[in-house]
């Protein structure tokens, strides 16, 4: 099993920056794959971003793109999300989640964190 809690979610105004985190415990958790989702009020959950659990491969949602970045930490077993120029769409219930899959789909995530509250003002 791979225990997951997110941390770093907030209050903010609109165009500013927060860094979500993601620790892990358990299992083994170098080698996931792992992704952030959000699910907003009255929406489903979507994908934001993912990286690869090998190889330095990222992607990312066009929603998010240039202004989220995720990595992770050098002990590999934290995985960031840098969120910069936030605007009130992002607000949102952000979760992250590992796969031995590639893959944006929330179906195919075996493990998940309880999720964090972002919350951006106008």
């Amino acid at each position: 099993q791979v225990q997951l809690a997110e941390s770093g979610g907030g209050l903010v105004q609109a165009d500013g920056s927060l860094r979500l985190s993601c620790a892990a415990s358990g299992r083994t958790f170098s080698n996931f794959n792992v992704g952030w989702f959000r699910r907003a009020p009255g929406k489903e959950r979507e994908f934001v971003a993912r990286i690869h659990g090998t190889v330095s491969v990222t992607s990312y949602a066009d929603s998010v793109k240039g202004r989220f970045t995720i990595s992770r930490g050098s002990a590999r077993n934290t995985v960031y999300l840098q969120m910069n120029s936030l605007n009130p769409e992002d607000t949102a219930v952000y979760y992250c989640a590992a796969s031995r899959s590639w893959t944006t789909s929330e179906w195919d995530y075996d493990y998940w964190g309880q999720g964090t509250q972002v919350t951006v003002s106008s």
